[in-house]
């Protein structure tokens, strides 16, 4: 029988050795570091020689490669900082970045070497948060917010891997919340009767907010859209709204809040088309905004701005939307629609929209989505009417009404 080929130098080897759990194994190998010297590299704590084994071929393939990364000492609490400070992206997305770094990342991992990340470690991270994560002690955090805490750690350690800090992503192999555990928090829409009863006891007791709620419903635009159109973005002739900007409230730790004017969500302007009752809205709002200053109707003027010509603070005209819902409900009673969010107005726009059989591609320009797939995504639940509509159509064509 012949004997086992000893391994030659370079091809590391495996050893064993006892723990108070039991046997444990190691990996030994040679790797070459930046200086063209040579070291050897020991990792541990492998359950079996089956594993070490795995390891230890697919370090020797990096060490083959060029790809080898020596373990690195910076921190994750080190890297972040430096990876935030070169973020590219707006500033409402860095401010949330480092809200969540600071609150939901470096107080739990912040010490730990990027080298000693793993992917259960993460998961295990993920699960402490959805169990007890919220900063006031008062229990865990959601899935969506955890699942969006994944996504800033993924990009982070994306970004060590490049700088060779981390030979592999460990976000990579973490279980993060579900796309379908983390779904987005069900939405609720008027009917065409409900949000017409909603318009019209606003424009008759509270017509000073009228136009913005009525713009953000017939138009779907996102609320900083909305705060951010001006005069000259109204075309009367046309009967078109260019979206151009969008306004952005930016929370920074220390430094309070403040609002900035940016491109909109999808990065990209847009046309809407408006139609005549809102158009001659925009009108008479423009003629009273003139008549109170003759800055407020120039072609530079916030449509929805302050008085002083400012503008409209968002989460400010969130909170005005849900104390007319309650005012209307006093009034109205039972005839009163729903309390919904500000935010489903504009899904409130695209189901109206869809159930009178606009085509899907229209109602994506219309909201400024960057994909048809999102809005059949988002709105999926019109579209079994759409279906059925559709059915009895071509069924119509085929036998007869």
């Amino acid at each position: 029988m012949a004997k086992p080929r000893r391994r030659q130098a370079g091809e590391g080897g495996i050893s064993e050795y006892m723990t108070k759990a039991g046997p444990r194994f190691l990996i030994k190998f040679t790797a070459q570091r930046e200086d063209g010297t040579k070291r050897v590299v020991l990792k541990r704590g492998f359950k079996t020689r089956r594993d070490a084994a795995a390891a230890l071929r697919e370090q020797l393939g990096h060490v083959d490669r060029g790809t080898h990364v020596a373990p690195s000492k910076v921190t994750v609490d080190r890297h972040f900082t430096t990876w935030l400070d070169g973020l590219r992206k707006g500033p409402t997305t860095i401010a949330s970045y480092r809200k969540n770094v600071r609150l939901h990342v470096i107080p739990y991992i912040g010490d730990v070497k990027l080298a000693q990340l793993t992917g259960t470690r993460l998961t295990a991270l993920y699960r402490q948060l959805e169990t007890s994560g919220r900063a006031d002690g008062a229990g865990g955090l959601g899935a969506r917010t955890v699942r969006y805490i994944h996504t800033i750690l993924h990009s982070a350690l994306a970004a060590a891997v490049d700088d060779n800090l981390i030979a592999v992503n460990p976000a990579a192999k973490a279980k993060p919340p579900t796309a379908k555990e983390a779904k987005s928090p069900e939405m609720q829409t008027w009917d065409a009767d409900q949000l017409r009863t909603f318009l019209d006891w606003t424009e008759r007791e509270r017509p000073e907010l009228y136009p913005a709620w009525l713009l953000l419903a017939m138009t779907g635009m996102r609320r900083g859209e909305a705060l951010a159109v001006r005069w000259g973005d109204v075309d009367f002739d046309a009967g078109t709204l260019a979206v151009r900007r969008s306004a952005v409230l930016v929370k920074a730790k220390g430094e309070g809040e403040r609002l900035e004017v940016g491109s909109p969500k999808s990065g990209k302007s847009r046309v809407i088309d408006l139609d005549g009752r809102t158009l001659a809205a925009l009108r008479a709002h423009r003629a009273q905004r003139g008549a109170l200053s003759l800055a407020l109707a120039r072609d530079d003027a916030y449509v929805l701005g302050r008085l002083d010509g400012g503008l409209r603070h968002p989460e400010r005209l969130s909170r005005e939307f849900t104390r007319q819902l309650a005012s209307a409900a006093r009034q109205l009673g039972e005839a009163m629609p729903p309390a919904i969010r500000l935010h489903d107005l504009r899904h409130t726009h695209a189901t109206l929209y869809l159930r009178a059989g606009v085509h899907p591609k229209i109602v994506s320009e219309r909201l400024g989505h960057a994909t048809i797939s999102i809005t059949l995504d988002v709105y999926q639940h019109a579209l079994p009417t759409l279906q059925r509509e559709a059915a009895a159509q071509v069924a119509a064509l085929i036998y007869g009404a």
